[in-house]
This record gives C-alpha cells, structure tokens and sequence, in this order.
C-alpha cells in the first residue's frame, strides 16, 4: 500500500532470501513452524493504522461504557466457565480489521483474549533482518519499551517461576513458537491445563505453586476435546489471571451486534433475526465462540441457518475486502490485528496480517496459495 516500499521489495525479491527468512524464523523460535509464513511483509500508511488504532479503541470503549452491554454480556457467559474476581477491564484486546474498496478499515472481530505477542515482534524482525528492510520502518505501535511492558502484563509482581502459561498441550498446538519465545523473554513457562493439580484453594504443577496464570486455554477446545480439568473454573483459587477468563466472552463475537461504529458491518444475533434475507450470497454465519474460523460460512443457504443453534450464531453483513497489496501473484487481501495491552488505558503495541486471496483470509484457508499467509505488518 506505500508504492515506493512495495516496488522495491517486488523487486528485490528472490526464492532463496523467502528460504532464508523461513530458516531463520525457525531458528530464531526454537521450533518448526506448523502455519504458513507469507513471502513478504505488508508496508501501510500511517493515517491507515492510526485509524484502526483509533476505531479500536472506540469500540472497546463503547462496549466498556454501556451498561446495557455490560449486563448482557455478564449473561453470555457460561456457568460453568464464570470465573470469580474478575477484573474491571481486559488485560489484552485484537481487533480485527479488513480494509474495504474505499480503503476504509471494517471490523472483521474483536476479542478480549492474547494473540502472538511473543511471535509477533521476532517475524518482524526476521523479515526486516533477512529482507534489508528500510531502517525507517517501524513494527512496533507503542511508545513503550515493548518487552518490559508484555513482561509487566504476563508476570505483573510474581517472580516468574510461580507464573504459567496455560495451554492445552501447549507442545502440540500451532502456536507453540509463541509459547517458546514467551518463555524465553518473559520467563513463563507452558503447562498444560491436563498437569495441574489443586490442591486447598491453590494450583501447583509438579511442587511448584501457581501464583499467576498466563491464560491462553480456548474453551471452544476444552469442550471439544472433552477435557476436565483437577480444578472448577468457578473456584475461589488464591491465583491472579493475566487475562482473566470472562474477557474471552464479554468481549468476542457476541458484541458485534451492540457495535453501533462505520467500521461495522451490520449484524444480528440469529435468534433475533427479524427475517431471513433474500441474499443471503452477500452475508456471513459465524459461531460466537470459535477461534481460526472454524464454523464460518461465507454465503449460507437457509438450510445452513435452520442447521445451527440460533443462540449461538450471529449473522453478519459480508464486507468485500480489497486486494490492495500487489504480490507477485496479483493483488492480495490483507486482514490486520490490533493488538493491545491495557495495563492504564488500552495501548496498541503491534500488528499482525493475514494475507489470503481465497474467501477467508485465515491461514487455514490458504494454505496451496503462495504470497499468502501469517505476515507483518511496517508503518511507513
């Protein structure tokens, strides 16, 4: 999108520095990589992610500062996951945005939950090291020193060995690069939700007690997979959440309906569908709870809605995203995340893209394409 860095790039490109970069993201992460790395980064303008960077905080703000919302989303969450104490504001926030023949940004999801905050910084710097990126580019979003302020958000005022990033199997799950670099620059061990052990109203894993959970556990999968854990989520446990849990539901997919925002597409809960549209071609059936698009239908058919369970799905007015970065492969959507830390107030700290030219951006759905896939993102 900034002509002159993305002809130079085009340019510059060869086979061999896209093997070079892969071989040393890996090394870098300490782990093979199970998800497909885009050939290049994406370079935007300012005025472009300064707007996704305010829209953020816009719709979290609105969602924080309506009571109507607060007490709805309070009923969204389910019993059996309703963890006690919780806090007065999510601890990380990924707002998701396309970007729209206008080159408007249009909210695609928003969730109170972690992302790659680990991974993230070192693909940037690998595509910036391996490709001689220009040194005026810059990755980061925050004013902050990057690594101490995720290092204040993960551990708070633990020592970092009663810290934990919990996972389920974190060893076999895709994002596991993510879960060696936490560790490496925070301190954090992974643990499995399977190892650990209550024991009173505390949590140990092995004899070491937990005073302070990193959690990255999806309850989409613990249901799936059936997992019951040695504690209830609805413990009085003496443990202190970096992301406390109830975040994954207030603010998820089940706000999109409450988001009054030009950068959101209209939707509606299908339960509160007023009437089945006659094009449906032109939206979209999501799950409320559901990570990596699983459960998405782009363009459903009637009987797909009368399939599903109308408490749990929302429908949502299809936003044609823009192939606006120019690949060697012909133009290319790019889905950009916001990422925040909100320790006083909401931060954006870093950005990750999803590039894709199929109906889905996620790297899922990509995955036979080239020039597509997880990326980075560089303000110019």
């Amino acid at each position: 999108m900034v002509p002159e860095q993305r002809n130079h790039f085009n340019r510059s490109f060869t086979p061999e520095k896209y093997a070079r970069f892969l071989s040393e993201l890996t090394a870098r992460c300490g782990t093979p990589i199970s998800f497909r790395n885009c050939e290049t980064p994406c370079f935007f303008p300012a005025a472009l992610i300064d707007k996704m960077v305010r829209y953020g905080k816009e719709l979290v703000g609105q969602l924080m500062s309506s009571p109507e919302y607060m007490t709805a989303s309070t009923a969204s969450i389910p019993a059996e996951y309703n963890v006690p104490n919780e806090t007065s504001h999510p601890l990380f926030i990924q707002v998701d945005f396309g970007i729209d023949q206008n080159l408007e940004p249009k909210l695609v999801e928003i969730q109170g939950f972690p992302s790659l905050y680990a991974y993230q910084p070192i693909v940037a710097e690998t595509y910036r090291d391996v490709y001689a990126l220009d040194a005026s580019l810059r990755h980061f979003l925050t004013s902050s020193d990057y690594w101490p302020l995720l290092r204040k958000a993960i551990v708070g005022d633990c020592d970092p060995e009663n810290v934990i990033l919990m996972e389920i199997d974190p060893y076999h799950q895709k994002t596991l690069p993510d879960f060696l670099l936490t560790e490496k620059y925070c301190g954090v061990k992974p643990v499995s939700l399977t190892d650990i052990r209550k024991r009173g109203n505390r949590l140990f894993h092995g004899d070491v007690p937990i005073r302070r959970i990193y959690n990255r556990v999806i309850v989409d999968e613990l249901q799936r997979k059936h997992i019951q854990p040695a504690f209830d989520f609805r413990d009085e446990l003496d443990v202190q959440w970096a992301g406390h849990p109830n975040w994954y539901f207030r603010i998820s997919k089940f706000s999109l309906p409450y988001l009054r925002h030009p950068s959101v597409p209209k939707t509606w809960f299908l339960n509160e569908l007023p009437e089945i549209p006659s094009d449906l071609e032109n939206y979209v059936l999501k799950p409320l709870y559901s990570f990596a698009g699983l459960g998405v239908v782009i363009g459903p058919t009637p009987e797909q809605l009368a399939a599903v369970d109308p408490m749990l799905f929302i429908l949502q007015e299809k936003v044609d995203f823009a192939p606006v970065i120019a690949t060697a492969h012909g133009g290319t959507k790019a889905e950009v995340r916001i990422m925040y830390i909100w320790l006083d107030q909401p931060e954006a700290v870093m950005m990750i893209v999803r590039m894709g030219r199929g109906k889905m951006i996620g790297v899922d759905h990509n995955r036979d394409l080239e020039w597509v896939g997880a990326s980075a993102g560089f303000v110019a």
